[in-house]
């Protein structure tokens, strides 16, 4: 959605969730000028009247959708004006990175309280740029400025993840020359011919198939996630084996079942190909299951065990030092009240719900319904006795 900006007229994308980020997003949009319709999975935006204004601060603190605008204004206008974002508080996911890198194509940042403003000095030129980190959200500015820079531009230890590859088609399909998306090093060719695309369709959302997923293994399979593909899911599949579910697929579907008892599992997160830190929160509710003790080390975020209090309040035995959780497996969860920390948090208190002992009332979904669309009803279609209030 944020790269529609790059090329003024109609962009149709498929394949769109109805969720709350998306709904952002649009309004965020809307504020710059863009026309935007969402309709049955899908959205139409018209980016022909666009222009710079400053983000809303009430809607930049919602989602990252402020600092996600930030390569494709650079690159349409040469200069951007932005909200600080906010997004769920799961730890730093400090600027610094975008901020450098984009310097290195020519933008100069003027940071005031709450703003972000960018402009680019001279000319937006193609360069070198080499990562600390493969974050996803730098490598998506990057690339969106990158196209529209003069010369070439290579970003060096790139973010690897599927949605890197499904952006670099969509820019792809408006005309960028973008080589080796996926892979640690990503070539560019800037150009300033680029058109709205029409018809583009998003790849299958991978956490979302995973939380489902770790459902059926949690008894309520057989489970089959479809429009997703495997290989983007290859780590946590392979827990999954290691725990004892069994798991088939075919192209765009997964299907899980388990009939014996979970295994104690090693977890680490990474960037991708590693285990994604998005579905860690989900997978310590099967580590609760299994027998023996599991441990889980998250290496993207700090904070990410925001959840853990809420499970030792339902009987779980789960014991934090530092970036790391050992969880030790019990017989049954108690039912409990709890509030969602997040958005994968609060997806994993549901899946704890589900597999507790009693009624559990789970507060603060908007954090979920950030990403998951329908998240009852497709729970309740499994079998899980479930219901939305309020």
């Amino acid at each position: 959605m944020a790269a529609s900006i790059l090329a003024p007229g109609i962009s149709t994308i498929y394949n769109v969730p109805d969720i709350s980020d998306v709904r952002v997003m649009g309004e965020v949009l809307k504020e710059f000028g863009a026309q935007v319709v969402l309709s049955d999975h899908s959205v139409s935006i018209d980016t022909t009247l666009v222009s710079l204004v400053e983000t809303p601060s009430e809607l930049g603190k919602e989602m990252r959708a402020s600092v996600a605008l930030l390569g494709a204004l650079i690159g349409r206008f040469g200069k951007a004006r932005v909200a600080m974002p906010g997004g769920c508080e799961i730890g730093s996911r400090k600027l610094d990175q975008h901020y450098r890198t984009l310097e290195a194509l020519g933008v100069c940042f003027n940071l005031k309280p709450g703003i972000i403003d960018a402009q680019v000095t001279e000319s937006l030129r193609g360069a070198h740029v080499k990562l600390e980190f493969p974050s996803v959200g730098v490598t998506e500015n990057l690339m969106m400025a990158a196209v529209k820079a003069q010369g070439t531009t290579s970003i060096e230890n790139a973010a690897r993840e599927p949605e890197i590859v499904d952006l670099a088609n969509f820019l792809r399909a408006m005309g960028a020359q973008i080589k080796d998306a996926g892979s640690p090093q990503i070539t560019i060719e800037g150009t300033d011919r680029l058109s709205p695309v029409e018809g583009y369709k998003t790849v299958g959302d991978r956490i979302e198939a995973g939380t489902f997923l770790i459902a059926g293994a949690l008894g309520y399979g057989p489970v089959t996630v479809s429009g997703v593909a495997p290989e983007n899911l290859a780590a946590a599949l392979a827990v999954l084996k290691e725990m004892g579910v069994e798991v088939s697929t075919t192209r765009d579907s997964i299907t899980v079942r388990r009939e014996g008892p979970l295994k104690a599992v090693t977890i680490e997160t990474g960037p991708h190909p590693g285990f994604p830190t998005d579905l860690q929160a989900q997978f310590a509710i099967l580590a609760i299951l299994a027998q023996g003790e599991s441990t889980i080390t998250e290496n993207i975020f700090e904070s990410r065990f925001g959840f853990v209090d809420k499970l030792l309040s339902m009987g779980a035995e789960i014991d934090v030092e530092g970036r790391q959780a050992h969880i030790n497996g019990v017989a049954r969860l108690s039912g409990a009240p709890v509030q969602a920390p997040d958005l994968r948090g609060g997806a994993a208190l549901v899946l704890a719900g589900l597999i507790a002992n009693g009624r559990t009332d789970v507060s603060g979904i908007e954090h979920i319904e950030r990403g998951y669309e329908n998240f009852v009803k497709k729970l309740q279609d499994i079998g899980a006795h479930i219901e939305r209030r309020g």
